[in-house]
């Protein structure tokens, strides 16, 4: 039996067609590992967003060949779709898939294994498709393996934003929305193995639907969703601001399932830097769609996504931001520090910031952010939550709220009872930065 070993690297979107890739791996006899051990096949799910992403999807694909020299190193996925040149000067990948052969992998795998002269007959194998061309969603059956108590459900593909600092597009292509009735199908399945929750997932999922010739959008199959027995959570990926209307939400309100959690990706406080990003609203448009959430749900957690550094950015503009974040209280922060991407509007526009000031800036809105934590969860201090607990690890139990804080529960040996995969009502005795502490 060979063994294959599997990193992947970025969004919810690859960690799903990971899981898609290993269920057929096991489904046609292979053995899956750990990535740090001795394995035949290694397959790394790269990620192109950041500059950064490009070069740890380099190292891993390095790193994981000193494991065993003649072990069959296999990349694929965004970074592939958009570098295949690049990737070609590195010696130790044996195999570039795109992101649409991702469903062929142990095809194209077995294919290359039984090929003589390999190196040489290198070139002749590797596949990788222009996803631009790409009209219908690439489905990869009901995919039902995760190692995880939640599963990633992928329900759309591609975007057509085209936003001036982003490659994604050129990686997915356009818009491809899942039918409804596969994604049905496959939660079904999940849903009887015991998993309680879903991660609706998509490069766009604001968009989904709208390639569809009848209507129907998001909130749709939200409601569809809501219905399917053994489903207890529905968590939203990273969506876009404007998908939050009062329509939207009066809808979504009557779906019990729905996590009280929206990563609303903001990227910029300030509308002068935002038109050069290309995003679509402005920031008094967000701010009505922050009342809006916070208005329906008292519990509500926001999360975004910001960048600094963005070329033009002045100090005035960078300040306009911070008031802004300060103002709306985000509980969580992720914060890039702008990456130049070869092929992008922004790559080339005048005045690039320099690195020591992104540094800076960065570093201001991290301890904007960190602050922000603390004090959401001291909130909680002696209240109760529901938590789902994931996984128990070094003493503890750890696992999240329907709005999802991360919890910790310490085990107790003498009282010892399994919680994984199971909700629970506990009071908060304690709150840290990033995570509380609950007791039963």
């Amino acid at each position: 039996m060979e063994k294959v070993a599997f990193i992947t690297l970025g969004c919810k979107v690859n960690q799903y067609e990971t899981n898609a890739m290993v269920q057929e791996f096991i489904e046609k006899g292979y053995e899956i590992v750990e990535h740090t051990e001795v394995a035949d096949i290694y397959v790394i799910n790269t990620c192109t967003v950041t500059n950064m992403s490009d070069r740890k999807s380099r190292q891993m694909l390095r790193r994981v060949k000193e494991l065993n020299k003649d072990s069959i190193v296999v990349a694929c996925g965004c970074y592939v779709q958009v570098s295949k040149e690049e990737l070609e000067k590195i010696k130790e990948v044996d195999l570039i898939l795109g992101n649409n052969e991702k469903k062929h992998i142990v095809e194209l795998v077995e294919k290359f294994q039984n090929e003589k002269n390999i190196r040489e007959k290198k070139s002749e194998i590797e596949e990788v498709e222009d996803v631009m061309g790409q009209k219908e969603f690439v489905e990869f059956g009901d995919v039902i393996y995760t190692e995880k108590t939640r599963a990633v459900i992928k329900v759309q593909d591609g975007c057509d934003r085209f936003c001036s600092y982003c490659i994604i597009p050129y990686a997915r292509g356009r818009v491809r929305s899942r039918k409804p009735e596969n994604v049905i199908s496959e939660i079904e399945k999940i849903s009887k193995k015991g998993i309680k929750e879903v991660v609706i997932t998509g490069i766009h999922i604001a968009s989904y639907g709208k390639d569809f010739k009848k209507e129907y959008r998001l909130i749709d199959l939200l409601e569809e969703i809501n219905k399917i027995d053994g489903i207890e959570r529905i968590e939203l990926g990273s969506i876009e601001p404007l998908l939050i209307t009062e329509e939207f939400v009066k809808r979504l309100k009557k779906l019990e399932k729905i996590c009280h959690h929206f990563h609303l990706s903001l990227q910029s406080g300030c509308n002068e830097t935002l038109e050069r990003m290309n995003r679509r609203y402005s920031i008094e448009e967000f701010r009505k769609i922050v009342e809006l959430l916070r208005k329906n749900y008292k519990d509500v957690n926001l999360t975004t996504d910001i960048i600094v550094g963005f070329p033009g950015e002045t100090e005035e503009e960078f300040q306009k931001t911070y008031k802004f974040l300060e103002e709306i209280k985000f509980y969580k922060m992720h914060i890039f520090k702008y990456s130049q991407r070869k092929g992008t509007k922004a790559a080339v526009m005048k005045e690039q910031i320099d690195g020591n000031k992104k540094e800076e800036r960065s570093r201001k809105l991290i301890e904007l952010s960190d602050k922000n934590e603390e004090e959401y969860n001291k909130k909680y201090i002696g209240k109760e939550v529901e938590v789902l607990w994931e996984e128990e690890k070094e003493g503890f139990y750890k696992g999240h709220t329907k709005n999802y804080i991360l919890a910790y529960l310490k085990t107790d040996k003498e009282k010892e009872k399994k919680l994984e995969n199971t909700i629970t009502k506990v009071k908060c005795i304690e709150a840290k930065k990033d995570h509380i502490l609950v007791q039963l």
